[in-house]
């Protein structure tokens, strides 16, 4: 089976190399072509368009910043005029479900299969094949995609096209919020006189263990903000969820506060960092550096 991956960034790459290290021939695309000429050193081949890349694929995945960029490839880039009637477009993307039961409609007029398959893990997980991946589309898509995923994580099938990114919005909700109350009971516990890092190292265990404790609370700890998962994702990704919910008439208020944090955040100059540089607003509030 020839894969093609359109995307080679903080998560594009490590899934690039799984993919090889797996053993399928990949042949990749990247708009900014020197994080895809990195990768030729490990087998990949190198597509100057992404329509020339998917031409010749029986599975494409992709791996691309928001809808409007998947929109972008499959008109104007010409992707959905060269991918052939029979593969399978498996988008790991984080974009709104409208818009992948768009992009799967528009495929399947061509005789293309879509699943929308967004994941969770971030960097470190992409690394190690441990990704969470929620897959939406038919049984049978979800089925040939199975083998690849194998390589990358644990896929779940959710239900019908769109509900994997209903999963990942789910997922971020959940991420950006719980960063939020980590950070907050950190800086509590720090301006009270506590070590928020024996404070981190108390809770664990308890009912306030989690993932995000053990991973962000540690970069709060050590005062690591160095981008795994950008602030300006986790924002696109909440204002997703918000925006979603909209259309069916779903009240989120604690996703609406959170969504204005990060806002705010990114505002006051933290773009760039970790997703998990919530705190710096949070602590800057609070008079910590």
């Amino acid at each position: 089976m020839k894969i093609a991956l359109l995307g080679i960034g903080l998560m594009g790459r490590p899934m690039a190399l799984r993919v090889l290290a797996a053993g399928w021939p990949l042949t990749v695309w990247n708009r900014s072509p020197d994080k895809a000429h990195a990768l030729r050193e490990a087998g990949a081949t190198v597509a100057a368009h992404a329509a020339e890349a998917v031409a010749d694929a029986d599975l494409v995945l992709t791996m691309l910043t928001h809808g409007g960029v998947v929109r972008e490839l499959l008109q104007d880039g010409g992707v959905l005029a060269a991918i052939r009637p029979g593969a399978l477009f498996v988008d790991m993307s984080s974009i709104q479900p409208a818009e992948a039961r768009e992009h799967a409609a528009w495929l399947a007029a061509r005789g293309v299969g879509a699943l929308d398959a967004p994941v969770s893990g971030g960097t470190l997980g992409a690394e190690a094949g441990t990704l969470a991946i929620m897959a939406g589309g038919s049984s049978a898509d979800f089925e040939r995609a199975l083998p690849v995923f194998a390589a990358l994580g644990r896929a779940t099938h959710v239900g019908p096209t769109g509900t994997g990114q209903l999963a990942k919005l789910a997922n971020q909700m959940i991420v950006g919020i719980t960063i939020g109350a980590v950070a907050e009971a950190l800086i509590l516990a720090e301006r009270g006189g506590a070590d928020p890092a024996r404070v981190r190292l108390a809770l664990q265990g308890g009912f306030a263990d989690s993932r995000i404790l053990e991973v962000h609370g540690q970069r709060m700890v050590q005062r690591d903000f160095a981008k795994r998962a950008a602030m300006t994702v986790q924002l696109k990704d909440l204002r997703n969820a918000l925006a979603t919910a909209a259309g069916d008439g779903t009240e989120l208020p604690i996703t609406t506060l959170f969504a204005q944090l990060y806002a705010e955040a990114i505002a006051h100059g933290h773009a760039e960092a970790d997703h998990a540089g919530l705190w710096l607003e949070l602590a800057a509030r609070n008079g910590l550096r």
